[in-house]
C-alpha cells in the first residue's frame, strides 16, 4: 500500500481489508504510516469494517474473521464491501449481453451492480432469482415509462434467503424449463478444487438448475472470492465459460484460473470482453 491522504474512505478500507487478509492481522500504527492519516481515522475504518463483519478488532490492530462454511451473510452486509471492484466487473460484464436475447441473473450484490449496466442494452428478456435484481428492472420501467426494447424480467419465486436471493423447489422447477443464451452467475466462494460454492444448500441447487439452462455461463466475482468455500459446490470450474473478476486477482489465481476458463479481468486493456 502507498501512502495517500486524499484516498476516499472506501479506497482506504479496501486496501486495509487487503492486508489484513494478506497478512493475516495488521496494527494501527502500521497502517496509519502507510495510508498517511491519523490515528482516529484508521480505527474509525477497523469499526466500520468490524460492523460489517469482515474483520476482527484486537488491541492495537485487527485480524481477518474466520467464517464457517456455513455462513451466509445478508444482502445488506455484502452490499458495502469491494464497490469499485463489483462496478468495475459489472461495466466489463455487460458488454457481454448481446440485444436481444435471454439471460439469467442470478442472486447477489455483483449481479445487482450489473442490473444497473443493462438497463440500457436493448430486448432483453431477464430470469432471476434475485428479488433485489428484479426490482433494478421494475422500478426503470416506473420511471420512465413502457419504453421501446425495455427488458421482460421473470422473477422465479421461491423461498426467499439472506441474500434476497429465491430458491427451493418452486425457483428449481421454474428454471428447469427455461432455455438462457447467457447466465450471468454470482458465488460465494470459487477455488480450483470446490469450484463454485455457497453456505445455503437450497441455493446450490437452485445455481445447478441455472448453470443446467444455460448455454454459456458467466461468473461475476470480484478478487476477494477466489480462495473462499462454501459448504456445497455446485459447479466445477470447467463448467464456466467466462470468469469476470477485478485487478485484485492474484498473478497466481490468474494461471490457475486460465487453465479452466477465459478470465476477463475489468479495466485491464488486454484482457477482451467479447464472447
Amino acid at each position: 500500500m502507498s501512502e495517500n491522504q486524499n484516498l476516499l474512505a472506501e479506497q482506504r478500507r479496501a486496501l486495509i481489508l487487503d492486508e489484513v487478509r494478506r497478512r493475516g492481522g495488521v496494527r494501527v500504527n502500521e497502517l496509519t504510516r502507510k495510508l498517511g492519516v491519523s490515528d482516529m481515522t484508521v480505527r474509525r475504518d477497523l469499526d466500520a469494517l468490524a460492523r460489517q463483519g469482515v474483520l476482527e478488532k484486537v488491541h492495537g490492530g485487527a485480524v481477518p474473521v474466520v467464517e464457517a462454511s456455513t455462513h451466509e451473510p445478508g444482502f445488506e452486509a455484502k452490499s458495502g464491501l469491494e464497490l469499485t471492484a463489483k462496478e468495475d466487473i459489472a461495466r466489463a460484464a455487460a458488454t457481454l449481453a448481446a440485444p436481444g436475447t435471454a439471460l439469467a441473473l442470478s442472486g447477489g450484490t455483483t449481479t445487482f451492480a450489473l442490473a444497473q449496466q443493462l438497463l440500457d442494452v436493448p430486448d432483453l428478456t431477464v430470469v432471476t432469482n434475485s428479488v433485489r435484481v428484479a426490482d433494478v428492472f421494475h422500478a426503470a420501467q416506473r420511471s420512465a415509462g413502457t419504453r421501446q426494447g425495455a427488458a421482460t424480467v421473470v422473477l422465479t419465486g421461491g423461498v426467499r434467503t439472506p441474500s434476497d436471493s429465491l430458491v427451493g423447489p418452486v425457483a428449481d422447477q421454474a428454471i428447469a424449463a427455461l432455455h438462457f443464451d447467457v447466465l450471468f452467475l454470482g458465488v460465494h466462494g470459487i477455488s480450483a478444487e470446490a469450484g463454485l460454492s455457497t453456505p445455503n444448500l437450497a441455493e446450490a441447487e437452485t445455481n445447478r438448475r441455472l448453470v443446467q439452462s444455460a448455454r454459456r455461463v458467466v461468473v461475476v466475482a470480484d478478487h476477494t472470492k477466489w480462495g473462499t468455500v462454501g459448504l456445497s459446490s455446485f459447479a466445477s470450474l470447467d463448467q464456466v465459460d467466462t470468469l469476470v473478476t477485478d485487478a485484485g486477482l492474484p498473478v497466481e489465481a490468474r494461471a490457475e484460473v486460465s487453465e479452466h476458463v477465459r478470465l476477463v479481468v475489468a479495466g485491464e486493456p488486454d484482457s477482451g470482453t467479447d464472447i
